[in-house]
This record gives C-alpha cells, sequence and structure tokens, in this order.
C-alpha cells in the first residue's frame, strides 16, 4: 500500500509541475520575447528605444547647422550656440545609460555610436540566438564557449573611431567643448562625449587665423568632434611651430596621464593639422617638421613664397582650400603650383558666391570662406586621411566628384578642384 501510495504522489506531483510550465510559458509570452527581439527586423530595437537617426530627422533631433535664427553670432551661415551648449543629437538616453547589455536593442552593448556598434543588421547582431543553441543545447563548457563569445565578437574593429554616420554636412555625436585650456590656457579643446572603448580617436590641430579667437572657429572645431575627432585650437596661429608643438605635446601628456578622461583614447600616429588663414600656415610648417602631423587642410592660405608644399616629406598629404575672390588665391595657387611639390596635394576653389571680393577677375567666395561654408572638405579629407575611408578618394581625385565639380552643400556655387601626385 504504502509503495503505490508514494508512485500515486509522485504522479500526482509530475502532473502538476508540467501544469505549472505550461502557465508560465504560455503563447504570449513567447510572442511578446519574439517581439521585442525580433531577428527579422533590424529597426526595431532601434525604434522601440527612443533613438532618432539624425541623418534623416525627426522630432527630438537638432542640427546644429539649422539652429534658431535667434542666436546672436553666426559664422558664414552656420548659426554657433553663442553658450557654447552641446550639441544635441536627439534621442532617449535612458537606454544609453543602462548598465543591462543591449539595453538600446540587440547589438548595441550598450553604446551604438562606433561602426562596430551600431550595425544591427549584420548576421552576427540582429541573430544572437541560432538555431544551433536553441534546439541543440551544449552539453559541455567546451561546447558552450563559443555561443557565449567567438572570436568575431571579441575582436576589436580596426583603425580611429569615426561616427558611423559619414555626411560631412551634418554634427553628429555630441561634445564637449572646453574653453580657455591647452598648453597656455588660451586654446580650445573638443572631443566626443563617449569616447570609444574599442578603438582609439584621432587627433586634429586647429589654427585661428591671424588676430583671431580659436573661439571663431567653433562651427568647424564642433563638426570636426562630432565625427570622433579630439581637436585642439591653439591660442593664435604663428608663421611657424611655437604653438603647434607644444598644443600636441600638451594632449599627448594627457593621453599618458591615468586620470584625465582622454588616458589612451588617442592615436597620435594619427594627427592632422588644419586652421584658417595664418592657421593654415601653421598647418603646413606642422606637417613640415612635426612627424606626427601626416595630413593637413589649409583653409585660405598658402604659403608667401609659394615653395612650403614643396617642403612637406614624402609621405605626407595636403588640400588648400581658397575662395575664388579671396586675397589668399595668389598664395594658394602658387604654393599647389610650384614644380617641386612631390606629395599627394588638392587645390580646392570656391566658385559661384556673391561676395564683393575679388581676384583675377573673379569675385564671389572671398577670405573668410573655407571654415565656414565650405567645412565640409575638411572633414570629409579628415575622415579619408586620418581615419582611412578610402571611398571618398572619387569625391576629391579624377574629373567628376563633391570637391571636383559639385554643388557646394547648402551655400551658393560649387567647387572646382584638381589633385596631383595621387
Amino acid at each position: 500500500m504504502k509503495s503505490r501510495f508514494f508512485k500515486n504522489l509522485a504522479k500526482g506531483l509530475v502532473v502538476v509541475g508540467a501544469a505549472l510550465a505550461v502557465v508560465n510559458c504560455d503563447e504570449s509570452t513567447v510572442a511578446a520575447a519574439q517581439q521585442q527581439y525580433d531577428p527579422n527586423d533590424p529597426l526595431a530595437a532601434l525604434s522601440s528605444s527612443g533613438m532618432a537617426d539624425p541623418a534623416i530627422g525627426g522630432e527630438g533631433v537638432v542640427d546644429p547647422t539649422l539652429a534658431s535664427s535667434s542666436s546672436t553670432e553666426m559664422l558664414g551661415g552656420e548659426v554657433v550656440d553663442p553658450l557654447g551648449g552641446n550639441v544635441d543629437v536627439g534621442g532617449d538616453d535612458s537606454c544609453l545609460s543602462s548598465s543591462l547589455p543591449d539595453a538600446c536593442g540587440p547589438g548595441t552593448n550598450p553604446l551604438p555610436t562606433s561602426s562596430a556598434d551600431v550595425n544591427p543588421a549584420s548576421s552576427a547582431d540582429v541573430n544572437p540566438v541560432s538555431s544551433a543553441v536553441v534546439e541543440n543545447p551544449a552539453s559541455s563548457s567546451s561546447e558552450a564557449a563559443p555561443v557565449v563569445s567567438s572570436s568575431s565578437e571579441e575582436a576589436k574593429p580596426a583603425g580611429i573611431f569615426l561616427a558611423t554616420d559619414t555626411d560631412e554636412n551634418k554634427n553628429y555625436m555630441e561634445v564637449e567643448y572646453i574653453r580657455n585650456t591647452a598648453d597656455n590656457g588660451g586654446g580650445v579643446l573638443c572631443y566626443p562625449k563617449r569616447l570609444s572603448n574599442d578603438q582609439k580617436h584621432g587627433v586634429i590641430l586647429w589654427g585661428p587665423g591671424g588676430g583671431s579667437s580659436p573661439n571663431d572657429y567653433e562651427g568647424i572645431i564642433r563638426r570636426l568632434a562630432s565625427h570622433g575627432f579630439v581637436v585642439v585650437a591653439t591660442s593664435e596661429s604663428p608663421d611657424g611651430t611655437n604653438r603647434g608643438i607644444p598644443a600636441l605635446n600638451w594632449l599627448e601628456n594627457k593621453n599618458k596621464d591615468p586620470n584625465d578622461p582622454l588616458y589612451q583614447k588617442l592615436d597620435m600616429t594619427k594627427v592632422g593639422a588644419s586652421g584658417h588663414s595664418m592657421g593654415g600656415l601653421q598647418s603646413e610648417k606642422m606637417l613640415i617638421n612635426d612627424k606626427r602631423v601626416i595630413t593637413a587642410v589649409l583653409n585660405n592660405s598658402g604659403a608667401f613664397n609659394h615653395a612650403e608644399l614643396a617642403n612637406v616629406p614624402q609621405g605626407k598629404t595636403a588640400a588648400i582650400v581658397y575662395g575664388e575672390g579671396g586675397m589668399e588665391r595668389p598664395n594658394a595657387e602658387g604654393d599647389y603650383f610650384n614644380n617641386n611639390v612631390r606629395i599627394p596635394a588638392c587645390l580646392l576653389k570656391m566658385t559661384g558666391g556673391q561676395g564683393n571680393e575679388c581676384q583675377n577677375g573673379e569675385c564671389g567666395w572671398g577670405h573668410g570662406s573655407g571654415p565656414w561654408g565650405g567645412m565640409a572638405a575638411t572633414v570629409a579629407w579628415m575622415r579619408w586621411h586620418l581615419g582611412g575611408e578610402d571611398f571618398r578618394k572619387a569625391d576629391f581625385v579624377g574629373t567628376s566628384g563633391k570637391y571636383i565639380n559639385g554643388a557646394i552643400i547648402g551655400e551658393r556655387g560649387n567647387w572646382k578642384g584638381q589633385c596631383k601626385n595621387f
């Protein structure tokens, strides 16, 4: 009797347990889980988190180039926040601050800011649960290991960090903009708020024009940083390196300081220099004399002796952006057309402007064109030569391209570009 009693009791417990399992794993629960992480809908996770694509626009997205006209500080068509506020790219940041993996959807883990993190459409990210895991669960730790972690997931992306969005005419990432800093307390430091943990950031040295403050160029400094670069601007731009070298040394020391936010975040082998007018001359001299600087963009600038571009060492690159009517035009063209220039270089003229400055019978875009109406060219060049985006070569080199004969986006006129030694 006792034996039969316990057998019946055991059967009853099995039946009750099975019933409870059915209650806790009904179809609605499974359907809800599938809806939240639908592997066939890579956009579902992003849309459900409230995040917006700044390249598309929509509610909550602010493009600094379309800021309110009530601002009193307008630089060449782009309105800059006079209070120095950070760019708001919109979206719900609650998931971004979460410590949970995949808080913003599959594959975000949890900050979707790098090109390696933000592509939910790849098979590795969209389908984290494979049929092999569901149907044939591993029976040993050696079998389970590839499911938990794979070499493709552990491998860090190559190259420097860049914002995933590639349009050089827009601002993307939120940035920190710090005034009255750098080596002498008179410069500017600007970098993405969310620094990458997987890739290092490229560096850009910016030089202001003669008699100008680095804050006069807040628009282009923010634009460059919003694409992933760390930008340091010198307080002034003498015709030499005595401001640029100390600024880069200061930044390099921050990269070595364990107590600094930029500790081990910078790739000091990927340094570019740029600037306006005298700042362009500083950039050229840094390209010639500082081994860390591998490329430069001179905005509305060019050597007075028309011979400095010829002194740039092999293995480096340079571009000159200038206005059709700008007073810098003779120097820009003279420096570029020097027959002793051996490095890959481009000369990018902005044409079709409506200014009153004139050179060689052409009037329009003047001495203030490059860092404002033409800032996209500097961003694209740096993403190409520091970030390794080789697809951008077609925008500069050839017979037809964005900066060869394309429209100046958002402005009047067209680019007229030419390159050599590529």
